[in-house]
């Protein structure tokens, strides 16, 4: 295997690309401890260097998968609302609490997360903070789905891969493929996905990347650099549907300022500001940020048929009529 996988490195220095079966079998081998960590370092970086294709992003994904948990859920549509991380602007849990409010208005979600990178609180921080106990036990998972309408499922329970580049990524310090695979790896491959991305060439990889999936998504990014709809200016929407520059004026809601964003300097405080959006009794700023970010989530699941005022509306009506809580303790008694 060492022979191919000098062959492959030869081929990514001569600024070829590599296909999605040939990087499929990359992942598997690396699984398998089929190659030094100095090789894998350099195909890292020189993958890096020239910039991932949509079909090696692709086939490492197929990989992941493969020698991964799988989570089959018994539901034909749910929803994953997920960002890229990596912004550096250590918002408060915008992602897992707009989950909430969608399943709170009866949709089905499935939130695959994992513990922060780059700011105080991730997914499943937050999620933990609550008392939740992570399991990849299926009859649990779907329990927690059809009775609470939504599943949360901690990534590291899921892909097994990934600990065989854990210490390689943390010594390289910089992005790597693995970056990218977070969103497209939930290991119940849902059919609708709504994902926040930090910069305009990731919108367009992964626009291509479930073009190619086939999936229902909507892809999102505020112009200042956020990977969510943060209200602080403009924001760009790209689904199956449309592509849309839109402020914040357009849907109703007043422009927020960045520090109605801030997660806090502690997990402690991350949880109260989830807390507060769920309970009603959020910063304005803090509840409308949620209430964009449920809502093009709700389009994505409604195939575009639905407007976004309308679906604003719909998360609203989560939030004020106490659904939304209400799914969130009906979940974490399902999940304690």
């Amino acid at each position: 295997m060492e022979q191919t996988m000098k062959g492959y490195l030869f081929r990514l220095l001569n600024h070829e690309e590599l296909s999605r079966e040939e990087m499929k079998t990359i992942l598997i081998g690396i699984t398998q401890s089929e190659y030094p960590n100095e090789q894998i370092t350099a195909l890292l970086t020189a993958l890096q260097m020239r910039g991932v294709t949509v079909d090696e992003l692709l086939g490492f994904r197929d990989g992941i998968l493969e020698t991964g948990v799988p989570a089959i859920l018994d539901c034909d549509r749910y929803i994953d609302v997920v960002g890229t991380g990596g912004d550096r602007k250590n918002t408060f849990n915008i992602s897992t609490t707009a989950c909430f409010v969608i399943a709170g208005a009866g949709y089905k979600v499935a939130k695959h997360g994992n513990y922060a990178a780059t700011s105080v609180s991730g997914a499943s921080n937050v999620i933990q903070h609550h008392g939740i106990k992570f399991t990849d036990d299926i009859d649990r998972l779907n329990r927690s789905l059809n009775e609470a309408g939504i599943v949360y499922l901690h990534a590291q329970l899921f892909a097994r891969a990934m600990k065989f580049v854990g210490p390689i990524r943390k010594a390289l310090q910089f992005p790597t493929i693995f970056n990218l695979l977070g969103p497209i790896v939930n290991p119940s491959q849902p059919k609708c996905q709504l994902l926040g991305v930090a910069n305009l060439d990731q919108m367009r990889l992964y626009n291509n990347v479930y073009q190619k999936l086939g999936i229902d998504y909507g892809i999102v990014n505020s112009i200042d650099g956020y990977d969510e709809i943060s209200l602080t200016g403009p924001f760009k929407v790209t689904t199956k549907q449309y592509e849309r520059i839109f402020q914040p004026q357009d849907l109703g809601f007043e422009i927020a300022k960045p520090e109605e964003l801030v997660g806090g300097a502690s997990e402690e405080e991350a949880a109260r500001i989830f807390d507060s959006v769920l309970e009603n009794r959020a910063l304005p700023a803090q509840k409308n940020i949620v209430l964009a970010n449920a809502a093009f989530g709700i389009q994505v699941l409604e195939r575009g048929e639905k407007d976004i005022d309308e679906c604003i509306e719909i998360a609203r009506e989560s939030i004020d009529s106490g659904a939304a809580l209400r799914t969130f303790r009906k979940f974490v008694e399902l999940n304690s």
